[in-house]
């Protein structure tokens, strides 16, 4: 397997273990195959397969310069028993949808089945490289990816991790997950800004020439662990076609029935890797978008111009806060035929203008795959209520876009596709908008919101949870974007 830039040239490639490492190409493009694998297993196999088999077939298609060995290795490591159950992703029948739950690791996130592996195959790929520098993970964050990233990499050797988020952007449990997290290699800082802000700014850091070479001639390597990385994005093919097999495994459905997918969608790698599912011969009808009120996605699905000049909300979703959709430079790579100079074109359109406009082609290709709606706060509370009192069933505010924007595409298109619903998030995440939306009430100051849900729902909490109610929280730090490149100087004590 060879990677390229989306903004490259096609003679400049990587193989997967520089690409890892890299996490983002130098023209500020995204790494993607050469060329696109083609499965090595049949569909009637993913019915009989459990998830690390599963894993381990991609991750052999796309990871082919690690051995096998060295592939079962990081798999069984990445989802063994830090997870609170065998299926790692299990799908969960309700209201006639599936709900893929993916939020059973070790931070109660999505994030978790990609930032289980990450770790585990760039720490690899360094020692395959031989590369002696220490590896730098730079990421923004919108929540989740900070709080998975820094428990993926705490205290993996040769790595340090800086995470930066927006002030007042995060859940309180999010926050309390990243300012917590043990490890000595951590750190995480707030910036006074959106998400699209500080994830501006860390891709001009990695594009600094000179701040990089200053950084080299200290033995030291930027990476990321954003879904930029495709090393982040791979491992999250698998879920999909897990959860595939699953309903065949369990009738459901027929092999070879064709099921959509709803994803939440912030910076649009998760419904990328339903994409890359697709490619690889999962038989998907439709990938439904669901954004929330920062629905930029939305309107560029029904419109073919991606506009980023709007109001930014900060919502009861906030890890879909965004207003760039990084990933999304990926598919339009794909679907405009690897067209690397068009699509160069409209990032910097993007990036200078505030928006772009897709051809008649790309337009038509997006149209026939994907549909797209959007989930206001207040609908994102009624869902949430909806769906307990329906089925006792309790959703958090990511989840309820999905459930939202499903059931009003099945409202409006009359779509009979059984349709998988992506649960990113634990409803304990997010306990202030839960409870709120279950009893119509707000939190009390006198207990935690933890606590008030905790008591609500009166469930048995995995230890992951219970690991919350004991953390008091840490003192943030917060900075401005433009104190970002020196606090990195900073704390490698480069200064």
């Amino acid at each position: 397997m060879k990677y390229r830039s989306t903004r490259g040239n096609i003679n400049n490639t990587l193989n997967s273990t520089n690409a890892i490492i890299q996490g983002l190409a130098p023209d500020s493009g995204l790494y993607v195959p050469l060329k696109f694998p083609k499965a090595t297993w049949e569909l009637a196999d993913l019915a009989q397969l459990n998830y690390q088999e599963i894993a381990k077939l991609v991750f052999n298609l796309f990871f082919d310069d690690f051995s096998e060995e060295e592939i079962n290795q990081i798999v069984n490591s990445a989802y063994g028993k830090q997870w609170d159950t065998q299926d790692i992703a299990p799908l969960k029948e309700r209201d006639g949808n599936f709900y893929l739950e993916l939020f059973h690791g070790p931070t109660l996130a999505f994030k978790d089945i990609a930032l289980q592996a990450l770790p585990l195959l760039m720490t690899k790929a360094v020692q395959i490289e031989q590369i002696n520098h220490k590896i730098i993970i730079l990421t923004a964050t919108s929540g989740d990816t900070g709080s998975a990233s820094m428990a993926g990499f705490s205290n993996k050797n040769g790595t340090e991790v800086l995470v930066f988020y927006p002030e007042g952007g995060v859940s309180p449990v999010q926050l309390k997950q990243m300012l917590n997290q043990p490890g000595t290699n951590l750190r995480a800082f707030a910036i006074k800004g959106n998400f699209d802000d500080a994830q501006t700014e860390v891709k001009r850091i990695f594009n600094d020439q000179s701040f990089n070479q200053k950084l080299l001639d200290e033995n030291y390597q930027f990476s990321s662990a954003n879904s930029m990385n495709i090393g982040r994005l791979i491992p999250q093919i698998v879920y999909y076609l897990y959860s595939y097999g699953t309903l065949v495994k369990n009738k459901k459905i027929r092999l070879g029935n064709k099921v959509n997918f709803t994803v939440p969608t912030g910076n649009f790698g998760d419904i990328l890797a339903a994409y890359y599912a697709k490619k690889l011969g999962l038989p998907i009808n439709k990938l439904i978008c669901a954004s929330n009120e920062n629905n930029v996605l939305t309107d560029f699905f029904k419109t073919g111009k991606y506009d980023r000049q709007r109001q930014f909300h900060l919502t009861n979703a906030p890890a879909m806060d965004i207003l760039v959709s990084s990933n999304l430079e990926r598919l339009l790579f794909d679907l405009d035929d690897n067209n690397a100079q068009e699509i160069k074109q409209w990032m910097d359109q993007l990036n200078d203008q505030g928006f772009y406009q897709v051809n008649d082609q790309v337009f038509e290709k997006m149209n026939n795959l994907f549909a797209a709606g959007f989930a206001t706060q207040s609908e994102v509370k009624d869902e949430i209520r909806r769906v307990y009192e329906d089925d006792v069933y309790v959703i958090d505010p990511h989840t309820a876009v999905g459930s939202f924007v499903t059931k009003k595409y099945h409202e409006q298109t009359g779509d009979k596709t059984p349709t998988i619903i992506v649960s990113t998030a634990s409803p304990y995440k997010f306990p202030e908008t839960v409870f709120s939306a279950l009893t119509k009430k707000e939190v009390s100051p006198a207990s935690p919101a933890l606590n008030q849900l905790d008591s609500l729902l009166n469930e048995d909490l995995v230890p992951a949870i219970k690991k919350l109610f004991d953390e008091k929280n840490t003192k943030e730090t917060v900075i401005s974007i433009n104190e970002m490149q020196n606090i990195i100087l900073k704390n490698l004590a480069l200064d």
